[in-house]
């Protein structure tokens, strides 16, 4: 339901247009400054960037439980995962594409950190007297073909959601936020969704079964980045407005 920000180099690559989709000319003119003065400060960006991992890791650990509302079956991560691409829209938005490539990779390299290590603890040899061995590997047991494809369609789905969002947002001067956020959601997770579905079920799921699960899976995804577009667009706004504020700029309209 997608996808780093640095020093002075970021503010080079926020300059062409952090405003948002109502944005003005004189909004673009004083973004260049933000991601700089931001990821030197390293404030808020460490603050956004503990978020989208800290999100990510919790999305990730609790998707093991499979969960039924109705006729619907969904699992755990759907409480939190949507917020992961939110976040990642602000980091790219806020503080441009390079700062939100690092933050990508930090958040891949530790959620792949995580999956090793409890790969690592499940084959370490049992304490006697403990009786928790079989719960432990059903709950959190490393599956290496599931492991892959979420590592995989995360770091996919996230960067090119990020390369689309700065693209495009090159392109309109900043401008048409809500039209630009659900354009890189439509990349975004098309190439999530892909990405996971033929590296997890390819071959598990056959023909229509395998297409069915794929495009109803796209389908939900982006229907809740959908729903969740004011959420995106405030924090958005939120979050540029106080490093504009920080930097000592004259904040530009909100989308």
């Amino acid at each position: 339901m997608n996808r780093s920000r640095r020093d002075g180099a970021a503010g080079a690559d926020s300059g062409s247009g952090s405003g948002s989709g109502a944005g003005s000319g004189a909004q673009s003119q004083v973004s260049p400054a933000i991601g700089g003065v931001a990821a030197a400060a390293g404030s808020r960006y460490a603050i956004v960037l503990a978020a989208f991992v800290g999100l990510l890791l919790i999305s990730n650990v609790v998707a093991v439980k499979l969960i039924s509302f109705g006729p619907f079956i969904v699992d755990g991560g759907v409480f939190l995962f949507p917020l992961v691409y939110i976040v990642g829209d602000v980091l790219t938005e806020v503080y441009g594409l390079k700062a939100a490539r690092r933050a990508i990779l930090t958040a891949f390299a530790l959620s792949l950190l995580m999956s090793l290590t409890i790969f690592v603890v499940q084959v370490s040899p049992v304490a006697p007297g403990w009786e928790q061995q079989e719960a432990f590997e059903s709950v959190l047991g490393f599956v290496p073909r599931i492991v892959a494809a979420s590592l995989g369609a995360f770091l996919a789905g996230q960067l090119v959601n990020a390369w689309v969002l700065d693209r495009m947002r090159r392109r309109t001067s900043g401008r048409f936020l809500r039209t630009r956020l659900i354009g890189s959601t439509i990349a975004g997770q098309l190439i999530d969704t892909i990405v996971f579905c033929t590296i997890a079920f390819l071959g598990v799921l056959e023909g229509w079964d395998f297409l069915g699960y794929t495009a109803l899976g796209y389908a939900i995804k982006v229907l809740a980045e959908v729903v969740l577009l004011p959420v995106t667009t405030r924090v958005i706004a939120r979050v540029r407005a106080a490093e504009m504020h920080s930097a000592g700029l004259a904040a530009g309209p909100s989308a």
